[in-house]
C-alpha cells in the first residue's frame, strides 16, 4: 500500500485523529472512503467507512462515519470487489 492519502479528523473534544485511505468509491451519488487507522501495509488495523457530507459551501471535505448497518454492508461489498486485486485482506465483521 504506497502512496496512501492521510485524512485528519477531528473528535468531539477537538482532537485530530489520523486515518489512511484504502479506496474511494461513489454510489448512488455519495462519496465514501474506505479507512484505516494503520499507516502500515503489513500492520492489522482496524477499517471504517465514510461518507463525504459536505455541503458545497464548505471549505473542507467533511466526513462521518456510516453506522447505518444495511448502507454499511453494501458500501463494504463494493470496496471488498473493488481491493480483490490488491493485497489488502478485508474481513467484514459487520455482517448481521
Amino acid at each position: 500500500m504506497n502512496n496512501e492519502e492521510k485524512i485528519t479528523l477531528t473528535t468531539d473534544d477537538g482532537e485530530p485523529v489520523d486515518f489512511f485511505v484504502l479506496e474511494e468509491t461513489r454510489i448512488n451519488g455519495k462519496n465514501y472512503l474506505l479507512v484505516t487507522d494503520e499507516a502500515d501495509g503489513d500492520a492489522d488495523g482496524e477499517c471504517y467507512v465514510l461518507q463525504d457530507v459536505s455541503r458545497t459551501e464548505d471549505a473542507e471535505a467533511v466526513y462521518q462515519f456510516v453506522e447505518d448497518e444495511e448502507e454499511l454492508n453494501d458500501v463494504f461489498q463494493i470496496f471488498t470487489q473493488l481491493l480483490e486485486d490488491t493485497d489488502v485482506e478485508l474481513q467484514n465483521e459487520w455482517e448481521v
